[in-house]
This record gives C-alpha cells, sequence and structure tokens, in this order.
C-alpha cells in the first residue's frame, strides 16, 4: 500500500506540468492556424498554389515570374547553323535530281535521227502516193497532177467544215504532204478512195479530197500538215 502511495504521489507531481506543455502546445496550434504565429511566412509561393476563385483542375502552372529577361538563347548560333546546312543539303539533292531527270528526258541520239527523215521526191511518180513513217506516224505523199491542183483549188471554202484554202496546205502546188492519221478516232486512212477522190478512213467512214479536208463523215478537222521544206528541187526533208 505504501508503494502504491509513492506512484500516485509521483504521477500527481508529474501532472501538472504535462497540463502545462499541452496547454502551450494547443495555444501554438490555435495561433499558426488562424495566422498569428509570430514566425514569418517563408518568401518562396508555390506556382502550383492558386487562390479559391482561380482553382481548377485544368490550370497550368504559372512560371513566368521566375523567367530571366535578360537571358538569350544559348544555342542561336548552332540553330542558324542547322538551318542552313539543312537548306543546303535539300537544294543540293534538288539540284542532283532535276538534273538526272532532265538527263533521262533528252533524246537519244537514235531518236534525234529519226526526228527529220529525207526523202528522194524523183522517186515519186505524178499522180501518185507514198507512205513513209516519220515519229511513229504514218506521212502520205502526193504528186498531184495538174488537175488535181485544180481541183483542189477551185473549192469553195466556205462550203468546208474546216476551210481551209488549198494554198495554205502546200509549199509546192504539185507536192501535198500530210500525217496520214485521221483527225477523228486515229485511224489510218486509204488513198485514192473515198467520194472526193483524195482519202477514205475505213473505220468510221470519214472523206477527205485530194487537199487533205474533210468533206463528209464524223471527222472535224482536215489532215495535219507536218512541218517540212524543201532541201532542193528533188529532195524533201520533214521534221
Amino acid at each position: 500500500m505504501a508503494s502504491l502511495t509513492h506512484s500516485s504521489r509521483a504521477l500527481l507531481r508529474a501532472a501538472p506540468r504535462t497540463v502545462g506543455s499541452v496547454r502551450a502546445l494547443s495555444t501554438t496550434t490555435q495561433k499558426n492556424a488562424s495566422g498569428e504565429s509570430g514566425v514569418n511566412a517563408p518568401a518562396f509561393e508555390s506556382p502550383f498554389k492558386a487562390s479559391a476563385s482561380q482553382a481548377k483542375t485544368s490550370q497550368i502552372p504559372d512560371f513566368s515570374k521566375y523567367r530571366s529577361k535578360n537571358a538569350k538563347s544559348s544555342n542561336l548560333l548552332f540553330q542558324y547553323f542547322m538551318v542552313g546546312s539543312m537548306g543546303a543539303i535539300t537544294a543540293a539533292g534538288a539540284k542532283s535530281t532535276v538534273q538526272d531527270f532532265l538527263v533521262n528526258m533528252s533524246a537519244s541520239a537514235d531518236v534525234l535521227a529519226m526526228a527529220k527523215v529525207e526523202v528522194d521526191l524523183a522517186a515519186i511518180p505524178e499522180g501518185k502516193n507514198v507512205l513513209i513513217k516519220w515519229r511513229g506516224k504514218p506521212v502520205f505523199i502526193r504528186h498531184r497532177t495538174a488537175d488535181e491542183i485544180k481541183e483542189a483549188e477551185d473549192i469553195k471554202i466556205e462550203s468546208l467544215r474546216d476551210p481551209q484554202k488549198d494554198a495554205d496546205r502546200v509549199k509546192k502546188p504539185e507536192w501535198l504532204v500530210m500525217v496520214g492519221v485521221c483527225t477523228h478516232l486515229g485511224c489510218v486512212p486509204i488513198g485514192e478512195a473515198g467520194d472526193y477522190g483524195g482519202w477514205f478512213c475505213p473505220c468510221h467512214g470519214s472523206h477527205y479530197d485530194i487537199s487533205g479536208r474533210i468533206r463528209k463523215g464524223p471527222a472535224p478537222l482536215n489532215l495535219e500538215i507536218p512541218e517540212y521544206d524543201f532541201a532542193d528541187e528533188s529532195n524533201l526533208v520533214i521534221g
């Protein structure tokens, strides 16, 4: 019993100090909560902290107050160098591509040789046609007679579908040179045939006269006249 009394006395002596500590801690906590603490608030303000009116879950933190106003981009020179280098590389690649394209597109020697065709007119008798190949197309060469020339010149061009004088289609009246491709759908007309003594297209029935002008059928235009010239009295160069 004496032992219990001694312990009780020790507890009673320590109780006032414990109560005082608890009261002091409670008072400090209340002051901190009400902002009355004597300790100064820290100067750092978190950018992630927002006022009650600005508190939004989608709010992006504002770091503008921490941005240096005098700082310059340290890698600006490097950026200029990279942009210039990429521009130079792109220009060189484009130049090479264009050069290769132009080289591949240029005509070869055999193609250039076929660009012009020379014809010996002495081998074509009067009143006859000759068919040659030029740039992959058939070309009609007609050595016309005097009657054929007169017939072609006497036609009234007002009556033609594609009005054209005979003199505008020949450089020499006796020689008619035309591309032998029907202007309707590209068939090859037959010479010395048709209703007008010139050429007839068997595909769809187009009739051309002795000057190669369309007179009947679905073809809309006269037979095409290629580029040609007379090298001399007996030689014709087409192309």
